[in-house]
């Protein structure tokens, strides 16, 4: 309207919607959630949780500060109280940091207990004793682990110690769930019913194991073993030099 203050206009009818930091604050937030977390630097990411101790303002400026001054994303994170105050911080802002590194932590130890790390004798027998506690005598299970011998499942299959064409279909279907959990290890343990000896039963599942070898090599997937278990008694086709 003629002789309305240039300030009147809406913010639609103006070229950038904002120049301040909250319109900076309210397009980084849509960043996030429209293409993740995953697309920001360091420095961005820290100014993200720079929000949660100062409401307003610029905090790119302190983010790239401290990572200069503290060498890293994760060097601001365990940073001591006393040097972030010095680098011009406030409690605010420091507890924002330190509960996302208390988060990031448990989360970490979360994921260490779900996904147990297999890779050495003591952990797979400790794992033994725990987890398969109270399972189905004569059940087969399939352990199924990433790169790093980490625990992705714990499952219970048909395994009825078959031979020719039966022993090919169960070894199919094991290596078919190892690709939809993408894993690229297996460990195979019969749990052995009342009266039966480990050292015998473990001679049964070898045709299985044998055709997943063949056919896990093709799709870069390792059979680590096969084991046999009675209570504290177990047999090992590796350890047998069977495998």
């Amino acid at each position: 309207m003629p002789g309305s203050a240039p300030n009147s206009r809406t913010d639609e009818t103006l070229p950038f919607a904002s120049t301040g930091p909250y319109g900076h604050r309210r397009r980084m937030r849509e960043r996030v959630i429209a293409r993740g977390a995953s697309v920001l630097a360091d420095y961005e990411l820290l100014e993200m949780l720079l929000f949660c101790g100062i409401p307003r303002g610029d905090t790119k400026p302190l983010a790239k500060a401290l990572i200069n001054q503290f060498g890293s994303f994760a060097g601001v994170l365990s940073a001591p109280v006393a040097a972030l105050k010095k680098a011009g911080m406030n409690s605010d802002s420091i507890a924002a940091l330190r509960l996302s590194s208390l988060a990031a932590q448990r989360l970490g130890g979360a994921e260490a207990r779900e996904r147990p790390h297999l890779g050495n004798w003591e952990a797979l027998l400790g794992y033994f004793d725990t987890a398969l506690e109270g399972a189905v005598p004569g059940q087969l299970r399939v352990l199924f682990l990433d790169n790093k011998n980490r625990l992705l499942a714990d499952e219970a299959v048909s395994g009825t110690s078959g031979q020719g064409r039966e022993t090919v279909r169960e070894a199919a279907d094991i290596l078919r769930r190892a690709l939809e959990v993408h894993a690229t290890a297996l460990i195979l343990i019969r749990l052995c019913a009342e009266g039966s000896e480990p050292g015998k039963i473990i001679g049964l599942d070898e045709p299985l194991a044998r055709e997943l070898v063949r056919a896990g090599g093709f799709l870069a997937i390792t059979l680590h073993d096969v084991f046999a278990l009675h209570g504290g008694s177990w047999a090992s086709l590796k350890q047998l030099r069977r495998l």
